[in-house]
């Protein structure tokens, strides 16, 4: 295996945390908390693992390949490790990163695109971490697997991962800078038989100007443009000088259907994929996105927090699985490390504390709500801990 020519980042300790804190906000960061979680044998020193990530019981992280080590409260030698990939594994993983520009330019933007883990993880290369890819090593006497200061370290390291997801790649056995070198050795597109020219150095091509242009066609080409109002003889222009509307043509709409294409072509490149949207959907995103007032007011905030999430969390209610709600129930009580949890009343996938609503989506994620005339209006962005959002609200005693 390659061992990245022995690369190595190291990361300043993380100061003392809000009790409202949260663990990982991007969806590979939660993967690596699933996996941490999933793993654990003792949801106890989970808990106190989350009260020593929060406090800072956690010295200076370091990553290396394979392994992620720190020394933790009272000076234990904490180290967690993970399988690095093979060099087959690592052609496979690249050829999955060149097959779209936009893989390239998410990852150099610190994103990790979900199609390009579903694609490495079609050519055999897992990159996520399961149940069991997690080994954790403590010199404290906690035969606990993993133990609180390994937990903690885990915990902490979904900071890391959030920021850059190359912190991942790292642990997997190659760092940031031999990645993009070997990516920008790959000349050969995939299915380019060895030993045709895949092309020549840009300096070159350049050097070579630009051939004259094609003749025209031998027949005549005409465009009609349409009428405009105030180009017609005998009329004038407006007082700006600008032309009128073209007839049939709202320029204002045409203005913001340029603008939202132009904004999801950037958005398809950089991740690769759309959702798929509903006519009335469509609808409240161009309102949330070019500030029109199409009288969904409630919706626009909903999908300004939470996209189509936030907006189904708003029309929608339904019942999620037991057991995601009881895993967010041990997440709201772990919030409250030594403390009561607020009252909390529960419909479905709704729970209610006071002044406060906090609605389960399917996506995983908790989206907050707060009265306004009677009525619950989406009040921020969601979160995956319930805990985080309610800490941040006044309570009644």
């Amino acid at each position: 295996m390659n061992a990245a020519g022995g690369a190595v980042r190291g990361f300043a300790a993380f100061p003392p945390q809000s009790a409202g804190a949260r663990f990982a906000t991007t969806w590979w960061g939660r993967a690596w908390v699933q996996a941490v979680e999933d793993t654990s044998l003792d949801h106890g020193l989970l808990r106190k693992g989350r009260a020593y990530a929060k406090t800072g019981q956690v010295g200076p992280i370091t990553v290396s390949p394979g392994r992620i080590a720190a020394v933790t409260e009272n000076e234990y030698d904490t180290v967690v490790r993970v399988e690095q990939l093979g060099d087959a594994e690592w052609r496979r993983f690249l050829d999955q990163v060149a097959a779209k520009a936009g893989h390239i330019a998410a990852l150099l933007d610190r994103d990790m695109p979900h199609d390009l883990v579903e694609a490495a993880e079609d050519a055999a290369v897992p990159l996520l971490p399961a149940v069991g890819d997690l080994e954790p090593e403590c010199s404290c006497p906690d035969w606990g697997h993993p133990c609180k200061h390994a937990a903690a370290l885990c915990y902490q390291a979904s900071w890391l991962l959030d920021r850059d997801p190359f912190v991942l790649l790292l642990l997997r056995g190659r760092g940031e800078e031999e990645l993009v070198e070997a990516l920008q050795e790959r000349d050969v597109p995939a299915g380019v038989p060895a030993g045709v020219p895949a092309g020549v150095p840009a300096a070159r091509a350049f050097e070579r100007g630009v051939p004259p242009l094609p003749s025209p066609p031998p027949f005549d080409v005409t465009f009609a443009p349409p009428e405009l109002e105030g180009d017609r003889p005998g009329e004038a222009r407006g007082g700006d000088g600008r032309r009128g509307e073209a007839r049939g043509v709202d320029l204002a709409a045409l203005r913001v259907l340029a603008a939202s294409a132009a904004s999801r072509a950037r958005e398809l490149l950089a991740r690769g994929r759309l959702p798929e949207l509903t006519e009335y959907q469509d609808r409240v995103r161009l309102a949330a996105e070019h500030g029109l007032d199409l009288g969904l007011d409630a919706a626009v905030a909903a999908w300004r927090h939470g996209g189509p999430g936030g907006l189904e969390a708003l029309e929608s209610a339904w019942t999620p699985p037991r057991k995601e709600l009881a895993r967010a129930w041990a997440l709201l009580e772990a919030g409250w490390e030594g403390e009561e949890p607020p009252a909390v009343e529960s419909w479905r996938n709704r729970w209610t504390a006071g002044g406060v609503q906090l609605r389960y989506g399917r996506d995983g994620r908790w989206y907050p709500f707060s009265l306004r005339d009677g009525e619950w209006w989406p009040s921020g962005p969601a979160e995956r801990d319930p805990s985080s959002l309610l800490a941040r609200q006044p309570h009644p005693a």
